[in-house]
Order: structure tokens, then sequence, then C-alpha cells
């Protein structure tokens, strides 16, 4: 068995102590803090909660803590692959303009689906609504908080 004398054992305490001081001292600045206003403003925020789980982020994908909760189809539709990340696509025929990508689903269930029954599950759970655009591409667009909440809870 390998044993470090107490001299070393003093000195490696002694660093991470310097170490750690220091890294708690890093946080600390006399800079003051920078407020950001964004014109544009989602009405999920950041610490907000829908079907009972966090809002970790929005403006964009909206970033839901789920802890391994299940994640649901909001209407009868089509799960598939996406070419982006470890992303599915949900869409449906109840809403053709539009397409929600799932992000952070773990072994996620592709092919036809119906409304209410488990997508996958998630620790946490990007979610962006896209809306089709005139031209055929699709925009992000903010999604409405009863999607998210039919997302998030069986019928």
């Amino acid at each position: 068995m390998w044993c470090i004398g107490s001299s070393v054992k003093q000195m490696v305490v002694g660093v991470t102590l310097l170490v750690l001081t220091a890294g708690c001292n890093a946080l600390q600045s006399n800079e003051s803090v920078r407020v950001v206003q964004i014109q544009q403003a989602w009405e999920l925020q950041p610490g907000d909660t829908i079907a009972g789980h966090p809002v970790a982020g929005s403006l964009g994908d909206i970033s839901i803590q789920l802890d391994g909760a299940k994640v649901y189809a909001p209407f009868d539709g089509l799960v598939q692959p996406n070419n982006v990340g470890e992303c599915v696509i949900f869409s449906s025929p109840d809403v053709p303009a539009y397409l929600f990508r799932l992000c952070g689903m773990s072994r996620p269930r592709l092919g036809e689906i119906k409304q209410g029954r488990a997508i996958g599950s998630a620790n946490y759970l990007q979610f962006a609504a896209l809306r089709r655009q005139p031209d055929g591409k699709w925009a992000m667009v903010e999604p409405a908080s009863d999607i998210l909440q039919r997302t998030l809870t069986q019928p």
C-alpha cells in the first residue's frame, strides 16, 4: 500500500486550501453587474415553472428541468429523428404549420404516436417551436404554454 508522509499530506492540504481560497476570491469582483434589456421578451422566463418543472432557460429553445420525468405527445403525431444533435422532431396534422424540436430525450419513441403517450424522458428538455414561413423555411417562435403543459403532463 502506498502511503503519503505527513509533511506531504500537509503540503497537499495547504495547496488545496490555497487554490480553493483563490478560486473563491476570483469570483468576487469590483465590476458592477451589467443589466442587458432584450427587446424580445417571452412569457416563460428562467425560474418559472411549467407542469411543476422549473424552466432553466428561454428565448429560443425553452430548457426545462425534468429530472428524468416523461415527455408526452401533445397531439396525435409523428416523432422523427432530427439532424441536430440528439433531437427529435414532433409533427402533427392538428397543427400543420408547426414542428416541435425536442432535445435531451433519453431513448425517444420514434414513429406514429397517439396524444398523451410517452415519447421518452429527459433530465433537461430543450423544447423549440418552429413555424413554417411563406418561403418554406422554419422560424423559431415562442411556444405556447398550453402546448408545453400538454407535453409535460399526461391527459
